[in-house]
Order: structure tokens, then sequence, then C-alpha cells
């Protein structure tokens, strides 16, 4: 922080709503994700157990975002996404149909996404020394909800919070699960230049309210403590 205190940047200040009629990835086939909106959950009552409004005014659209850019001495490029006031940014996602499509025909593979979300913080820094760019975030989600049609399964009220929140004593602080990761271009064992993504941490527990096979829960699941680390992966064509 030392190398970019007092310096001048950009400030912008965000609202939006994104509509995406189709998103279509065709290699021999393709996979189509339709009627995509994200935008705010236009709702003050997201973890409702804690008893306070963490989003200020109700919007569905994606607001209350501040966003700095500095540039430290390095070189180095820091991207610094913030509320514009002492709440969290809510986030909805919703889509249609995630169909897979190819000579064969059509399979639904997923349907009625929808996911409402906050967002605490988050920071991208691109680092000229290593040529690395770093992403942090803080991020829970009150609820989600899916289905799997081609399963036969859908998922209701899945919440992800920090690992330390207590539903019984819930505190604002301890909400978050943090992710961080490292993104960057390494070669493959073919020396073939990839996409690496490194996840150095992500801490949270996961709580499905209803996991649905044809139509009727089958009950809940809880995931205590989950702990994703030291997780490598490369990306590249074939």
């Amino acid at each position: 922080m030392g190398n970019i205190t007092g310096q001048a940047g950009v400030t912008i200040e965000l609202e939006t709503r994104i509509n995406i009629d189709r998103f279509i990835y065709t290699d021999e086939g393709s996979l189509e994700i339709n009627d995509i909106v994200v935008g705010g959950a236009n709702r003050t009552d997201m973890f409702s157990e804690l008893g306070v409004n963490l989003v200020g005014t109700a919007s569905d659209n994606l607001d209350n975002i501040r966003i700095n850019i500095d540039l430290a001495n390095d070189g180095d490029a820091i991207i610094n996404l913030l509320p514009l006031s002492f709440n969290a940014v809510d986030l909805r996602v919703t889509t249609g149909a995630w169909n897979l499509a190819g000579s064969g025909g059509s399979t639904t593979v997923m349907d009625n996404f929808r996911m409402d979300a906050l967002i605490g913080s988050g920071t991208l820094r691109v680092d000229t020394a290593t040529d690395t760019l770093n992403f942090r975030t803080d991020i829970a989600i009150d609820d989600m909800d899916f289905d799997v049609p081609f399963l036969a399964l859908g998922i209701r009220d899945f919440q992800l919070t920090g690992a330390d929140y207590d539903l019984q004593a819930p505190q604002p602080l301890r909400l978050f699960a943090g992710v961080d990761m490292d993104i960057y271009k390494a070669r493959n064992a073919q020396s073939v230049d990839s996409l690496a993504i490194d996840l150095h941490t992500f801490e949270a527990d996961i709580r499905i309210g209803g996991i649905l096979v044809g139509g009727t829960s089958i009950g809940s699941v809880a995931l205590d403590n989950l702990a994703i680390t030291d997780t490598s992966m490369l990306i590249y064509g074939h």
C-alpha cells in the first residue's frame, strides 16, 4: 500500500443492468445459454437472520459500486472495487435454459438458474514483476436455485457463507467467504502456452435447503468448514 499512498488515480461510480438474449459457444456442437440477466437483487432482506439491512435501497440495478484504479510506482495496476455506501453490493444473476446442441439433437442441462448474492469487496492487481493477475473477493450467496432437467434434479435454497459464520450467533463480519487466486500464462506438459489459475484460498460453509429428484425433495445438505487450497489448473485448446 505504501507504493500508492497519496497518488492520484481514477474513480468510476457504476450503475448498470445487463441483459443478453443468448450466449452461444460453438466447437463442433454448441452450448447455448438463454435469457441472461445481471443486475441488483431488488431485496433488503438478504440473510434476514442478521436483523439488519445489508444493501441499503432495493434496486434491480447493479449499483453501489465504486471502482478505484491506481498505478503504483513499480508499474503495478491496482483496481479496487468498493461499495459507495457502507453496505454490501447486492447481485442477482438469472438465466433461462442451458442447451447442448449438435447434429444428434439437443439437451437442456440446466434451467431456471437464479442467484442472489452479496459482494463485500474485490481487488485486482496486475504484478509487472511476475506478469500475474491476482484476484481477491469476498462473497456470500443468500439464495441460489436451479434445475438440471436431464437428470430430473433440482437444487433449492443454496447458501454460501464464510466458514466461521454461525447461524445461531450471526455476525456480519463473518458472513463473507474469501477467494484469493492468481491468473497468469504458463506452459503445459506439451510446452503449449496455457491459461493458469491458482486458487490459494477458498473457505466456506454451504447449505442446500432442498434437493429435488423428480420434483420431490429427498432432503437437505450442509457442508461445514469447506476448505479448498493449493489448487492449480491449466486451460488450453485441443
